[in-house]
């Protein structure tokens, strides 16, 4: 798994067309929290290893 696909969940995608006509989402303080659970969680695995 890419580093992108552990914090988002999700592949990667090319900077043209990431939002479909007339939709916005915002990214909010939940997205960031969750992201940086997951960079403790793999912060820790590594330590474990």
């Amino acid at each position: 798994m890419t580093p992108f696909e552990v914090l988002y969940g999700r592949r990667c995608r090319s900077p043209i067309g990431w939002f479909e006509v007339g939709y916005v989402k915002l990214l909010g303080v939940d997205l960031v929290k969750d992201a940086q659970d997951k960079v403790r969680s793999i912060q820790a695995k590594l330590l474990a290893t």
